[in-house]
């Protein structure tokens, strides 16, 4: 069968996107689980007609089907070898909402927080609530019977459900619900045939149970409810295209109590003794999943428990009846969300162990009654301890469901042979508590082929029987739940070489396996809040620019396979074009993807061989502007002038070209300088010496009046920011070495001596590009380790200072640089701001400019975009006589592009006018 007569057939059937390309399948081959399987195309359903007419199509050829929201399921489930069906795209509408009867009607690909979002104002929201909430999709949630952090409330998605419209393999539309109500044929025989099983069967006291089919809800004393036992079935009955959902009144004054206990299976025993003081959520976490410096916000404990309480009165009963070493008790919605911020993370950083060893999902989410949690829980760290593992759990301990991701060797036979060992072990123990294999993510590929440890053989059997009367064909995602995959087939590593070879396709395939598919790069529609990951995927809504989809087809790349051509892939270049190198990844993903970094390298190898003008022109000339800049000065500002110098430059017109200053600023130092004992070295930055010298004599002024003593390095000194973003990696490294040569000749310049950069995306190359591109010279380590910004250098060297207060309170607006966001981090700069009399909150996000990446024609429209995400709209909020901060070169130019009616300054120029009163 040729998969180009299947994509014509369901361009000839359907109105939606038809896509067989080598990327769309490349990012489609995994979803946020170890396994993979690669489809023939995606097919993205314009309505319910189209899913019918891609069933249809599908059917005539035999080719499987599996559907797809967000693709962050955990256990394999959102996989497949034949079409997958995208929902995201365009059924992704909230239908309508009705606040009297506490319902909604939704599209499968609709977005958890557009439906929280339509809810709120009618004071309601819908109850399941999984950590993906800002990404994950209610069909998604449906096939898995997600839960989330408020299921010992409002239950999981199931218990949500009113009514399900469904399509069938073979074409049946059916409307499901309670009474037999859209039953296949011979479902309620087979159910009253095997009452008693069905009766006995399933594990009681035990609010997670998700695996297998829930055919208990198809008893008669249940109601014989068809739509609650299609949830969970992961795609392997019928295809969801609208759902009823039930929503619940938000709480009246949600109050959050963190409790801190002196271990995790201390806070575990604690859990379900709260359950009678009716709290809305139970969540448990240790020590290990909090970064540094975070656990700052939370009581004293070695581990917590996160309660929510509708209420103060009920908190402070709660606090009191806890006994618990330490509480806190946090009313504002702002410290709640920086809490809960904490916890959702943890799918994230539970993916690395203190040492930085990988550590990956496999024994996910398994559930047990909550009163036996505690000894669950001992048991398993006693198993993994005696298979040599390390793990960290975290989860929903109000509802016994635990989190764990494990430091599993899955590149080698006889690791994995080792995490089959362990699941079944696993397996054994769980069932011997009376639990469930999966308490949230489903079984898919990861946990289906256990089930008859948990049920029995007889029980397993009934779930083919269903299977086999709702899809005959066996066309729904085929190796879930019934006769299934085995579990330790299809991983995503197989393939991928770890060897000493250095083969750019190898260390970047071994790099993107890092991204676990958490997807919390793909936000859908404007972020709020201080995060900037990721701006091009945000600006498109394209899979293949954000991280997550750039490091499946790096990934891809590596294995060969779809992607064919290595290092020399155009759907690699194309994905990776629209990154903006904002290293908003580095810090907003989980587990610390740095894609800036991977195309960087990707470019690098890209071009390797190749003649010099096979690399746009703006490599050479945007990304050699430090060298152009100190040949050519000011002279440039005339050939930019000349017909056709955009073009010549490889810029698009649209852009006016940067001015080159007058005097450069270490012109106009050397003629200032003040004789003081210098005690840090103020670093002359390409962007600050030739375009913007005011900036480097604003924070001069104020350093001489903190009475610092300020020098310049003995040379001419660059970071080599241009050549990284640009991919010319051979020529940072030249640059860099000579730079720790000229910063070498100067007593005390790499000993220790503060050294000041004030463009932050010069300062984040010192602190993380240096020391990574130059791995073996210790200068490298040193120079990165005395790098500071401007408020960091008042604070630590003139700690005594009082700086001068503005006239009156200010407004502030901006943007935080997307690289001090990512590298360097902003407490300094509040701080020195609150000082000054200042307030408000910058904005986050990316401004779109991102140093060439907005000159580079072919950018334009997303570089707006991305301006649109967050900077613009806060420009336009904010009063007239806001201070606009944008201490980044490549911000105030996009400001002065796109909004010219303001006036944006490096934090410097503020203090330094405030000086003058």
């Amino acid at each position: 069968m040729a998969g180009r007569e299947v994509a014509e057939a369901l361009r000839a059937a359907v109105a939606g996107d038809v896509d067989f390309s080598a990327t769309a399948r490349a990012l489609t081959t995994m979803d946020a689980s170890n396994y993979r399987r690669v489809p023939l195309g995606v097919v993205a359903p314009r309505d319910a007609d189209d899913v019918a007419a891609a069933l249809a199509v599908c059917r005539t050829y035999g080719v499987p089907v599996v559907a797809r929201g967000g693709g962050t399921s955990i256990a394999g489930q959102a996989t497949g070898t034949g079409v997958v069906l995208d929902f995201t795209r365009h059924l992704r509408e909230l239908v309508s909402i009705d606040p009297g009867a506490r319902t909604a009607v939704v599209q499968p690909g609709l977005v958890l927080d557009r439906l929280r979002e339509a809810a709120r104002p009618y004071g309601l929201t819908f109850g399941p609530d999984p950590s993906t909430h800002s990404r994950c999709t209610l069909g998604g949630m449906i096939g898995n019977n997600a839960c989330g952090a408020h299921s010992v409330a409002w239950g999981t998605t199931a218990d949500n459900v009113r009514a399900l419209d469904i399509v069938t393999y073979d074409g049946r539309r059916a409307r499901l619900g309670q009474d037999w109500q859209g039953a296949p044929a011979g479902l309620r025989e087979l159910v009253t045939a095997h009452l008693a099983p069905l009766r006995t069967g399933y594990p009681e006291g035990l609010p997670r149970r998700i695996s297998g089919y829930a055919l208990d809800a198809l008893l008669p004393e249940r109601g014989a409810d068809v739509a609650r036992s299609f949830c969970g079935s992961e795609g392997t009955l019928g295809v969801v295209t609208e759902a009823e959902v039930r929503l619940v009144p938000l709480p009246a004054d949600p109050v959050l109590v963190v409790l801190g206990y002196a271990d995790e299976s201390a806070a575990a025993d604690a859990a379900a003794g709260l359950l009678s003081y009716r709290p809305l959520t139970v969540e448990g976490m240790a020590a290990d999943l909090v970064p540094d410096g975070v656990a700052a916000g939370l009581p004293r404990g070695g581990a917590w428990l996160f309660v929510e309480m509708d209420g103060a009165g009920p908190a402070a009963e709660l606090v009191r009846a806890a006994d618990a070493l330490d509480a806190a008790v946090v009313r504002d919605a702002a410290g709640q969300r920086a809490l809960w911020r904490i916890r959702e993370d943890a799918a994230g950083t539970a993916t690395r162990m203190p040492d930085g060893t990988d550590a990956w999902p496999g024994w996910e989410d398994c559930a047990v009654p909550p009163a036996r949690l505690g000894s669950y829980l001992r048991a398993f760290r006693g198993l993994l301890k005696e298979y040599g593992l390390r793990g960290t759990p975290y989860g929903h301990f109000g509802d016994g469901c635990v989190h764990v991701r494990i430091d599993f060797d899955l590149w080698t036979g006889a690791g994995v042979a080792r995490f089959r060992e362990f699941s079944e072990a696993v397996a054994d123990l769980v069932v011997a508590h009376g639990g469930s294999l999966s308490g949230e993510h489903g079984d898919g590929k990861a946990r289906a082929e256990l089930l008859p440890r948990m049920y029995g053989d007889q029980l397993v059997g009934l779930f083919g029987a269903v299977k086999d009367l709702w899809d005959p064909d066996g066309g729904l995602n085929p190796g879930m739940l019934a006769r299934p995959e085995p579990l330790d087939s299809g991983l995503r590593f197989t393939g991928l070489r770890r060897t000493e070879l250095k083969v750019v396709e190898d260390e970047l395939g071994r790099e993107a396996a890092r991204c676990v598919g958490v997807a919390k790069c793909r936000v859908d529609g404007p972020s709020s809040g201080p995060g900037v990951m990721c701006p091009s995927y945000r600006a498109t809504g394209e899979e293949r620019h954000s991280t997550r989809g750039r490091a499946r087809l790096l990934h891809e790349m590596a294995l060969g396979e779809v992607i064919t051509d290595g290092v020399r892939s155009e759907e690699v270049r194309e994905a990776l074009d629209l990154c903006l190198s904002c290293k908003g990844c580095r810090s907003d993903c989980p587990v610390g993807v740095d894609m800036a970094a991977y195309k960087s390298r990707f470019l690098e190898g890209y071009y390797a061989g190749r003649r010099a003008w096979k690399r746009p022109r703006s490599h050479w000339t945007m990304g050699g502007l430090p060298h152009l800049l100190d040949v050519f000065g000011r002279g440039l500002n005339g050939a930019m002038r000349l017909p056709f110098a955009a073009r010549l430059a490889g810029v698009t017109p649209e852009r006016a070209m940067p001015r080159v200053a007058e005097r450069t600023f270490t012109s106009l130092f050397t003629e200032r300088a003040s004789g003081r004992p210098p005690l840090l070295t103020l670093w002359p930055d390409t962007f600050t010496d030739h375009l913007a010298p005011q900036v480097g004599m604003a924070a001069l002024k104020v350093l001489e009046a903190a009475g610092l003593g300020v020098a310049l390095p003995p040379g001419r000194v660059c970071c080599g920011l241009t050549y990284v973003s640009t991919g010319r990696l051979d020529a940072a490294r030249r640059v860099m070495t000579r730079t720790l040569d000229v910063m070498a000749g100067t007593p005390s310049a790499l000993d220790g001596r503060p050294i000041l950069v004030l463009e932050p995306s010069c300062a984040a190359t010192l602190r993380t590009d240096l020391p990574e591109l130059l791995p073996d010279d210790p200068r490298a380590a040193r120079l990165a380790g005395s790098v500071r910004t401007f408020a960091e250098a008042l604070e630590q060297l003139a700690p005594d200072w009082a700086p001068p207060r503005l006239r009156h309170t200010t407004t502030v607006t901006g943007q935080t640089h997307c690289h001090q966001h990512a590298v360097l981090g902003d407490g300094a700069e509040r701080r020195l701001r609150q000082k000054i009399g200042m307030e408000g909150e910058l904005a986050g996000g990316c401004c779109g400019l991102a140093g060439n990446f907005g000159f580079e024609p072919g950018h334009e429209d997303v570089s707006r975009a991305c301006a649109e995400d967050q900077l613009l709209p806060a420009l336009r909020a904010a009063p007239d006589d806001a201070v606009v901060l944008a201490d980044g070169f490549s911000c105030r130019t996009q400001i002065d592009h796109l909004s010219p009616d303001r006036r944006p300054r490096h934090l410097a120029e503020v203090v330094a006018e405030a000086l003058d009163g």
